[in-house]
């Protein structure tokens, strides 16, 4: 929620229009809004992304809070080091690509929890949403050189000097 906040770049928002566009409940929202302003990735009125604070969080942290789910093999849509920007940047193995589980995915590969269970479809509409969450998926299960690169991707999108 925050990222997209980030991304989006505006302070005028609504719980109900966040909701939808992430694909949940406004309560849901409200509740992120809450957590996310105690922690500090939020200023006080919970308005402005505290954007340091936030990739701070994404970079060191964030792997050890919501560490990633891998499972077998199945359809989805890619994330990680095989999604873009990073699947440019990357050379590609013989591995199966991290996938996010979706039945209408176009690619088969080695399963990948999102972040949240409606970041997929939130993130097919909105590319700049996608290739952060993809950015923050290689810095939650990839290698040092991933990890590398994807923080050097999100400091970019994010603006963050």
């Amino acid at each position: 929620m925050v990222i997209k906040l980030a991304i989006q770049g505006e302070t005028t928002w609504t719980y109900g229009a966040l909701a939808h566009n992430l694909g949940m409940s406004p309560s849901e929202v409200h509740a992120a809004v809450r957590r996310s302003t105690h922690a500090g990735l939020l200023d006080p009125d919970g308005r402005r992304v505290n954007r340091k604070a936030l990739l701070e969080f994404l970079i060191h942290g964030l792997r050890y809070v919501f560490a990633p789910e891998r499972g077998g093999l199945t359809r989805g849509f890619v994330t990680g080091y095989a999604a873009p920007p990073l699947a440019s940047r990357i050379a590609q193995g013989d591995d199966l690509p991290p996938v996010w589980p979706d039945p209408d995915g176009p690619v088969r590969g080695e399963a990948f929890s999102p972040l949240y269970r409606s970041a997929p479809r939130a993130a097919q509409r909105d590319l700049k949403l996608y290739e952060c969450l993809a950015l923050v998926d290689a810095i939650r299960g990839g290698r040092a050189r991933e990890r590398k690169l994807a923080e050097e991707c999100l400091r970019s999108s994010l603006t963050v000097s």
